[in-house]
Formats: structure tokens, C-alpha cells, sequence
């Protein structure tokens, strides 16, 4: 039994030693990545930094405690991440199983049995015990091959996790940044409601008094009837806006608390974007695209390795003992036993499956390498998108803010106007309709802007960090 354990291990050791490996060894492709992000070439300085803005842990970018604590529910208990996650498992034990094959499969029989014969008489027992090896030889590098696949598909499945909850972490940011921007219009649809009452009742009150006209009363009311329709709308958007962020908290639809109002929430004084070439680092979905490809170009030296020689090794071992009642109770034999084998298959003809399947992993692997060079073209627009859209979007915030500070100063001025009895009141409705839209457009862009960093944060590669 040790000399079979013996020679067992001693082939297996060799064939490592001896066997090569068919098929390509992975060698990452060049891929031609632009050398600076579209409309920074203005700002060098900028583009020389090599720390980026997403190499900061989410926590730090969001510092909003109530947003903070929704991430973390939203990590522990998203049914999206929970399915990512057991996707690891899984590719973990195919590893396991694959990696199995490299190693001797080694199994224990025993049988026991007994009886009595009639002339002469005679009784018995007997225990056969034995225990089976076989062994594959890699010569070829399949077993090999099959297992750097493997390992590689887990590693694809790490970084689908990644992507998940970089995915998850900002649209949680996102809905929330979207939620706070409804709360604002419908607090500037509230105090607009309660500003165009009051200044029902004053029209109303020089309506008594003769100053005012009926058109007058009726053009105030306008205003506040324009109002109070616009506030079921927005109770809508809040309450579905609140059902989106309950979902990604892997809970059922309830309310949720806010913390700063929008106005409040920081903005970074700079998001530079870092080096370009550091993106195909960053971004998890590069990296899960290269495992794929590294997958993908194991599988071709797999289907290689089925147009050569299959050799297995097999041995067994162990001993028989047996008693007897011829002579004495206490009389009894033993016996021991032994065997090995090999076995070779070689494909003859197969009517063109092997070609078949080994052109397969071809294309299979040009699909994964066309899938690595399109995630990084992606990426790069992504990246893109992201600046352009933080960069306008916080002109268009700056530029609304000038146009509200104009508006109130008109409507301010208008008001003085119609007071005095020089103008009707058709000019201060006029104004306060476009204060009001201008307000909410406002908000609007408020919660836009904030989302846009949301968004370059997420397209830098940020936020998967634990």
C-alpha cells in the first residue's frame, strides 16, 4: 500500500514538472486609451493629477448622515447585491470542482461476508478490503487550462459584485439627491401658496375699498390656484421617489428621513478626475470584462488539449482475511493484494466536433477581447458624459440663481408699481407666475447638479469601496 501511495504521487508530481500547456498564455491586449478626458485639455494642471476624485471612499463623499445610513442599509440588505454575492459562492466551489481533477481521486471498499458448507461441514467469514486511485496526467495542461478559467470566472464574479454596489451606492445617493430637490419645489410651492393668499385677501381688500377690480381679485387667484394644483403633483413624485429608495434598501415601500434640506448639502471644490490611464484600474466592469477575456483565452487551450492523448493511471490495493472452523475457531489466513493500470483515449475521428469546438473558443474569446475594448471605450464616455453634464449643470444652478434674484427684485419693484397706482395688476401677475416657475426651475437644477456629481463619482469608478 505505501509503495502503490508511492508511485501515485511521484506521477502526479511529474506531470507537472513534465507537462506543458497548450493553447495561448494570457498576455493583456493593447488597448489605444486617449491621453487626457474630452474639454479638460484647457486645464493641464488639472489633468497632471494623478489622485482622482473617486479615489475616495463613498462615506467621505457623501457626508450627509441620513444618506450614509440608507448606503449601509441599502449594502447589507439589496436583494441585487445578496444575488451577486451568491454568485461568488457559487464560482468559488466550480473552482473547487474543477481544481479537483489535478489531484488523485482516491476511494475505500470494503465487503464482508460469511456462510457454512455441508460436507464437510464447515463455517467461514471473510473481510475484503480496498482502496482505489486514479489519476489523470495533464500532459497537455486541460486539467490546468480548466482551472485557469475557473479562477478566472470567480474573479469576474468579485468584480460583478463590485460593479453592483458601486451601482447601488449611487443610486441610492441619486434617488435621495432627487427626493431633497421635491422637497424643495414643494416647500417654494407652500410658501408661494401662503404669499399669493395673502395677496388675495389684499386685492380683496382694496377690491371693498374700490382700488382694486374684480380682474384684479380674479388674476390673484389664478396664481394661487396655479399653486395648489402643482402640490398633489409633487406629494406624487415624493411618495414614488420614497417607494424607489425603499426598494434599494431591499425593504417594503415606506417613508424616509431626510437629513440637510438641499440647499445645505456641500459640494467637493473640485472633482478632479485623476489620470485616464488609472480608469481601467478603477472601474470594476473593466476588470470583470478582463476576467471574462482571461476565461475565455484558458477555454481555447482547453479545447486544444481534446485533440491530443488522454492517460489516466489507476491502482488498487488492500488485503483479504479470512477464518475458518475446518480446523480451530482460532485458526485464520490473510492475503494481500494488489493491481495498477493505464489507459489512454485518443480522438481518431469525431466528424469535425473537435475543430468545431476549438473554433468556437475562438470566437468566443475575439467576442470577450471585442467586450474588454468596448467596456473601456464605454467607460471613457461615461467619464465624459459625467464632466460635461457636472460642469453645465452647475452653470445652468449659478445662471438660475441670478435669474430668481431678478425675478424677486422685479416682482418687489411691481408691486410698488401697482400700489402706487401706476401699473395694473397684470404686471405683478406676470411676474410672480415667472418668480414662482423660476423658483422651481431652480430646484430643479439644484437637485441636478447634485446628482451630476453623483454621477462622475459613480463613472470615475468610485464607490465600491467597504
Amino acid at each position: 500500500m505505501m509503495r502503490l501511495a508511492k508511485w501515485v504521487i511521484a506521477v502526479w508530481a511529474s506531470s507537472f514538472v513534465a507537462g506543458c500547456m497548450v493553447g495561448p498564455n494570457y498576455h493583456r491586449p493593447a488597448v489605444q486609451t486617449p491621453t487626457s478626458y474630452r474639454d479638460l485639455s484647457e486645464n493641464p494642471q488639472l489633468q497632471a493629477q494623478a489622485a482622482s476624485y473617486a479615489d475616495l471612499p463613498w462615506w467621505q463623499v457623501f457626508q450627509d448622515p441620513r444618506l450614509q445610513g440608507l448606503i449601509r442599509t441599502a449594502l447589507q440588505q439589496n436583494y441585487d447585491l445578496q444575488l451577486a454575492t451568491e454568485r461568488i459562492n457559487a464560482a468559488r466551489a466550480e473552482l473547487a470542482i474543477t481544481r479537483s481533477s489535478l489531484f488523485p481521486q482516491v476511494g475505500g471498499n470494503a465487503n464482508f461476508g460469511g456462510g457454512k458448507t455441508y460436507n464437510p461441514q464447515e463455517t467461514y467469514n471473510f473481510l475484503l478490503l480496498t482502496v482505489d486511485a486514479a489519476f489523470q496526467l495533464d500532459l497537455f495542461g486541460k486539467l490546468r487550462r480548466e482551472t485557469e478559467a475557473a479562477r478566472a470566472q470567480l474573479l469576474a464574479t468579485e468584480d460583478a459584485q463590485r460593479t453592483v454596489i458601486l451601482t447601488l451606492v449611487s443610486d441610492v445617493a441619486s434617488d435621495y439627491f432627487a427626493l431633497l430637490a421635491l422637497d424643495l419645489q414643494l416647500q417654494i410651492t407652500h410658501e408661494t401658496v401662503a404669499t399669493q393668499q395673502d395677496s388675495v385677501k389684499l386685492t380683496n381688500f382694496r377690491l371693498d375699498h374700490g382700488v382694486a377690480t374684480k380682474l384684479d381679485v380674479l388674476q390673484a387667484q389664478q396664481v394661487l390656484d396655479t399653486a395648489n394644483a402643482t402640490i398633489p403633483d409633487l406629494e406624487r413624485l415624493i411618495g414614488q421617489e420614497e417607494d424607489a429608495i425603499s426598494i434599494l434598501l431591499g425593504d417594503y415601500p415606506h417613508g424616509v428621513r431626510r437629513g440637510l434640506p438641499l440647499v445645505q448639502q456641500p459640494l467637493p471644490p473640485e472633482v478632479p478626475p485623476g489620470l485616464p490611464s488609472s480608469l481601467i484600474e478603477r472601474r470594476p466592469d473593466i476588470r470583470e470584462a478582463e476576467e471574462n477575456l482571461i476565461a475565455a483565452n484558458a477555454e481555447i487551450g482547453v479545447a486544444k488539449a481534446q485533440f491530443f492523448p488522454q492517460i489516466s493511471l489507476t491502482g488498487s490495493g488492500g488485503g483479504a482475511f479470512g477464518r475458518s472452523s475446518e480446523f480451530t475457531n482460532l485458526m485464520g489466513s490473510q492475503l494481500g493484494i494488489w493491481s495498477y493500470g493505464a489507459q489512454l483515449t485518443q480522438p481518431i475521428f469525431t466528424g469535425g466536433a473537435l475543430r468545431g469546438n476549438l473554433h468556437l473558443a475562438e470566437s468566443q474569446h475575439q467576442q470577450a477581447l471585442i467586450a474588454y475594448r468596448q467596456t473601456i471605450q464605454q467607460a471613457f464616455g461615461d467619464v465624459s458624459d459625467a464632466l460635461i453634464g457636472y460642469e453645465k449643470l452647475h452653470e445652468v444652478r449659478v445662471r438660475q440663481e441670478a435669474t430668481v434674484a431678478d425675478l424677486q427684485e422685479s416682482v418687489h419693484l411691481s408691486i410698488l408699481r401697482y400700489t402706487g397706482g401706476t401699473t395694473t395688476y397684470l404686471e405683478v401677475l406676470d411676474g410672480q407666475r415667472s418668480l414662482f416657475d423660476a423658483e422651481l426651475t431652480l430646484a430643479q437644477a439644484r437637485g441636478s447638479e447634485y446628482q451630476s456629481l453623483v454621477q462622475l463619482y459613480k463613472a470615475l469608478g468610485g464607490g465600491w469601496q467597504q
